[in-house]
């Protein structure tokens, strides 16, 4: 990132540069200093998977890491370039490393949301209830909200995998236990969600998509992808079902693009997120997708 900054900064000498990017705590100021300009800031997107054209247009916050009249007129830009109006839109200017650390306990306390609905799964999974039922009476409470509560394989994506373990590196001498639990979570659903599969003792366990959601092509720090890891360690024989792309990087996993001859080779069929597609062999299906949505 240092050397784009760089690169930024030498062809914009007389310009005022603009950050908008997830960067560690700090990395603003220290970008000031090592090239003696004031005038860069920090000003963090809120954009999901999926929605990122609709959240520009209707921005939930503009937040930007400076207090000049530089950073006022890069506010009013991003809301001029949105459907809303100045009125309509929270603006928030603080400092960059403040604006910095919104976006990471932003994401931070949605992958706390996240797990703490795959925790709630997991128990009621292993008490054979209904993990929809709970989360429909709880989720009621609008203090707690029907959002963000649908259940994973576990959180991955673009964002929240990095910032949440960004975040925790800046508490080396902090104390603190909800930062690493988050973290931490992650990684036990995985191997929940594993342990449930092998129970069901499978010979042939078929993958359906690395995707995170339906109508996206990422699958970087996609959950499916290291629970994939845990099981080639298992010596289960994996198929993998993903028209996105033409091979897989590690051979022991049978890539195939034909949806029908995926389901017929295939035991049991793991989805983190159902689809149409699976409708007609639902008895072959493993999934915690409690309310079939992204």
């Amino acid at each position: 990132v240092e050397s784009v900054i760089a690169d930024i900064i030498s062809i914009n000498k007389h310009c005022n540069i603009v950050i908008k990017s997830t960067i560690p705590l700090g990395f603003t100021d220290r970008m000031r200093n090592k090239f003696n300009k004031k005038e860069i800031f920090f000003s963090p997107e809120f954009l999901r998977e999926t929605m990122a054209l609709k959240d520009n247009l209707y921005p939930s916050r503009v937040v930007v890491g400076d207090y000049t009249r530089e950073a006022e007129i890069f506010a009013k830009m991003l809301i001029q370039c949105s459907k809303k109006t100045l009125k309509e839109t929270t603006v928030l200017k603080m400092e960059s490393i403040e604006a910095e650390a919104v976006k990471l306990f932003s994401n931070t306390f949605l992958a706390m949301r996240i797990s703490f609905f795959n925790e709630l799964d997991s128990f009621a999974e292993s008490q054979n209830i209904s993990a929809e039922n709970i989360i429909s009476g709880i989720s009621s409470d609008p203090r707690i909200g029907n959002y963000y509560n649908n259940p994973s394989f576990g959180y991955g994506g673009y964002c929240l995998p990095k910032d949440t373990k960004q975040l925790l590196d800046n508490f080396k001498n902090i104390p603190n236990e909800i930062i690493r639990a988050i973290v931490k979570s992650n990684q036990t659903r995985k191997e929940y969600i594993v342990n449930s599969i092998i129970n069901k003792y499978p010979k042939t366990i078929g993958i359906y998509r690395l995707i995170m959601k339906e109508g996206s092509d990422n699958f970087r720090e996609s959950a499916v992808l290291d629970i994939i890891k845990i099981l080639i360690k298992k010596n289960i024989k994996i198929n993998l079902y993903e028209p996105l792309i033409s091979e897989f990087e590690n051979k022991k996993v049978k890539l195939i693009n034909d949806l029908n001859e995926f389901i017929i080779s295939s035991d049991l069929i793991i989805a983190n997120r159902l689809s149409e597609e699976l409708d007609d062999v639902k008895n072959k299906v493993y999934s915690r997708d409690v309310f079939q949505e992204n």
